[in-house]
C-alpha cells in the first residue's frame, strides 16, 4: 500500500494515552493512518524526517482575532511608541504619506498607555497633526479606540442631544468636552464608517494573517465574534473566509462564532427550538458545527462587559484608584437573558465574554440557566478570558463542566497593570491555571490576538512559570505544568472548541495537524525559547524553516 506521506521524528509527542510517544507517523488523505510498527510494509509518495526535533499536535488558538489583526498589519504599530512625542511623530508621518489623498483614515493599532506613563493622547494635538482628516487609533485590548474632533464630528458626538450608545461611551472631560477616547460599544460609532469591509478585504487579511499563524504553530484557530456588534467586519463575513479558502489564502482551520448581534429571531415549527418555536439563529437554520474540516461555525459569542485595562470589566469591587468605578455590564440583565436563551435553544453553545467578576457571575448564571432548561448543545459552552475569577466561581465553573480561556500570554506583558488595576488583594484571582484544572473545567489555551501575540511556546511558558515583565509571580500557586500547558493549547483546546473527534492529539483517523519543534516541550528548559521548524495541517506543510 503506498500512502501520501510518512514522516519520522526523534520523537513524536501523540497525547493520546494509548501510544504517548512514536517515531514514525503515516498520513493518508489528509488523516493519520498509523504509526511506527503499524507502518511495516508500507510506502509513501513522500517521506519527511526530522531527525533532531519533536513533533506535537498542531496548535489551536481557541480565542482571538484574525481579520482585525490582519487588517491591522498595515496600519500604524503604536505599540512600537515610547512616550507620546514619538507617538505623534508617527501619526505625523503617516499623515505625510497620506498627503494625496486627504480623505483617507489614518489608521493605528496597539496603543498602551503603559508605553506613556498612564497618558493618553491629547485630542488638541491630535487635531493639530490630523486637521480633518478622519483618525482611528485602536487600543491594545481591543475595548476602546482614540480619535480626533474630525471624526467626533462625522459620527455626531459634537451634536446637542447626542446620547452614548447602549454598553459604550464618548469619554468626555467634567465641562463635557470630548477627550477623543470611545470605550466599548461606542467605537461602532466608528467602525460603522468604514464597515463593511468587502470579502476580498477580508481574503487578503485573512492570508496577511493566518501565514503568520503557521510560523508559529498554529493549524487551527477561533475567530471570536464575527458578522455584527462592534467586533465584526462584515455581515456576510464568511464569504471572505471561503474567497481565502477557495484561493490558497487560509492557511489555518478556522472556527468562527457569530457575534450574537448577528442572529436573527426566527420562527419554525412549533416543536423546534426546544419546543418554543422561535429562537435566535442564522438563515435556514444553519448552527454550530455546520461546515467543513477548514471552515466551520462554533459557538455564538457574548460580551457581558468591558476590559480589565480600561477598568470597564464589570467587578464587585472598585478599581484601584478608580474610587467609585467597578466598571459595567454591557447590556442589562434582562436583554442578555432573552438573547442567550434565545441563541441557546435554537442549538448554539455559548462564548460569553466576562472578565471582571460581576460578569463572570451573570455568564455562569446565564450558561447554568440555559444547561438546566435546556440540556447539553453538543460542545460545552465558555466563560471567555475569565479574568478576575473569585474562589467560588472557580468551583462553579467546574460543577458546571465549562470551558475558561483565560489567556496566559497576557501575564508577561501586561500582568503589572492588572495588579496595579485590581489590587493586590485579588492578584491570584488572575487568569488562573491550576485552579480551573483541579476544580474540572476545561482550560483551553488562547491568544486573545491582537490584544497580545499568538506565541503559543511563550503562552504555554507563561502558564507553568506565570512571570510578568517586572518578574512578580502572578498567583504563584496557579502555575500548571509544562503537559498541562501543551495540552491547553492542543488537546483541551480541541474540546473547548467541540472538535475533540478531529484534533487536539495524534491518533489514527484525526487529521494530520502537527507541529515540529527544535525539542521537547515537556522536558527542555523554557519552552517559550523552542523553535516552530515545520507546521502541517492535513499531511500538507504549511511553514517550513527549513527550506
Amino acid at each position: 500500500m503506498e500512502i501520501d506521506l510518512i514522516v519520522e521524528a526523534k520523537r513524536i509527542i501523540t497525547l493520546d494515552p494509548k501510544r504517548p510517544t512514536a517515531s514514525l507517523m503515516g498520513v493518508f488523505g489528509g488523516r493519520i493512518i498509523g504509526f511506527d510498527e503499524e507502518l511495516a510494509g508500507v510506502t509513501a509518495t513522500r517521506q519527511d524526517s526530522f531527525p533532531n526535533e519533536t513533533l506535537v499536535p498542531g496548535f489551536i488558538d481557541a480565542h482571538c482575532h484574525t481579520t482585525w489583526w490582519g487588517l491591522g498589519l498595515t496600519a500604524i504599530q503604536l505599540d512600537q511608541a515610547r512616550g507620546l512625542e514619538e507617538l505623534y511623530a508617527m501619526i505625523e508621518a503617516e499623515a505625510d504619506r497620506l498627503a494625496d489623498d486627504p480623505n483617507a483614515w489614518i489608521h493605528g493599532t496597539g496603543f498602551n498607555q503603559k508605553h506613556h506613563g498612564g497618558q493618553y493622547p491629547d485630542i488638541a494635538r491630535l487635531d493639530e497633526i490630523t486637521g480633518d482628516r478622519p483618525l482611528y487609533l485602536r487600543h491594545t485590548s481591543g475595548h476602546a479606540s482614540i480619535t480626533n474632533t474630525a471624526t467626533l464630528r462625522m459620527i455626531g458626538a459634537l451634536e446637542d442631544g447626542f446620547e452614548n450608545p447602549v454598553g459604550g461611551e464618548v469619554v468626555r472631560n467634567a465641562d463635557g468636552t470630548p477627550t477623543g477616547l470611545l470605550d466599548e460599544a461606542a467605537q461602532s460609532l466608528i467602525q460603522s464608517m468604514l464597515l463593511p469591509y468587502s470579502s476580498e478585504e477580508i481574503a487578503r487579511a485573512l492570508d496577511a494573517a493566518t501565514t503568520r499563524f503557521a510560523a508559529e504553530g498554529i493549524t487551527s484557530f477561533s475567530e471570536a465574534g464575527i458578522g455584527g456588534g462592534w467586533i465584526g467586519h462584515s455581515p456576510i463575513e464568511v464569504a471572505g473566509y471561503q474567497l481565502a479558502r477557495a484561493s490558497g489564502r487560509l492557511h489555518a482551520r478556522a472556527q468562527l462564532l457569530p457575534a450574537i448581534d448577528s442572529l436573527d429571531l426566527l420562527e419554525g415549527n412549533a416543536s423546534d427550538f426546544r419546543g418554543e418555536g422561535k429562537g435566535l439563529a442564522t438563515g435556514l437554520g444553519i448552527g454550530t458545527g455546520f461546515g467543513s474540516e477548514w471552515i466551520r461555525l462554533g459557538h455564538v459569542k457574548a460580551f457581558m462587559d468591558g476590559s480589565l485595562l480600561g477598568a470597564t470589566a464589570a467587578v464587585t469591587e472598585d478599581y484601584c484608584g478608580h474610587d467609585h468605578n467597578r466598571g459595567y455590564l454591557l447590556n442589562t440583565p434582562e436583554k442578555y437573558r432573552e438573547d442567550v436563551l434565545a441563541a441557546y435553544r435554537a442549538g448554539w453553545p455559548v462564548a460569553l465574554h466576562a472578565i471582571g467578576d460581576a460578569g463572570i457571575d451573570m455568564a455562569l448564571d446565564l450558561i447554568e440557566e440555559c444547561q438546566q432548561t435546556y440540556g447539553s448543545n453538543g460542545a460545552p459552552s465558555r466563560v471567555e478570558h475569565f479574568g478576575i475569577a473569585r474562589p467560588d466561581q472557580v468551583e462553579r465553573a467546574g460543577r458546571l463542566r465549562i470551558v475558561v480561556t483565560p489567556q496566559a500570554g497576557f501575564i508577561g506583558p501586561l500582568g503589572d497593570q492588572f495588579v496595579k488595576n485590581v489590587g493586590p488583594e485579588r492578584a491570584n484571582w488572575l487568569y488562573r491555571g491550576r485552579s480551573v484544572v483541579d476544580a474540572g473545567a476545561i482550560l483551553a489555551g488562547s491568544s486573545d490576538l491582537p490584544v497580545a501575540d499568538n506565541n503559543i511556546r511563550r503562552g504555554m511558558q507563561s502558564a507553568v512559570d506565570r512571570l510578568t515583565e517586572n518578574g512578580m509571580v502572578l498567583g504563584p500557586e496557579e502555575g500548571i505544568s509544562p503537559e498541562e500547558a501543551l495540552r491547553s493549547y492542543t488537546e483541551w483546546g480541541a474540546i473547548g472548541t467541540g472538535q475533540i473527534a478531529d484534533k487536539g492529539t495524534l491518533e489514527r483517523g484525526k487529521l494530520a495537524d502537527f507541529v515540529a519543534l527544535s525539542d521537547s516541550p515537556l522536558d527542555c528548559e523554557n519552552i517559550a525559547d523552542l523553535d516552530v521548524v515545520a507546521t502541517f495541517v492535513g499531511g500538507e506543510p504549511t511553514f517550513d524553516s527549513r527550506s
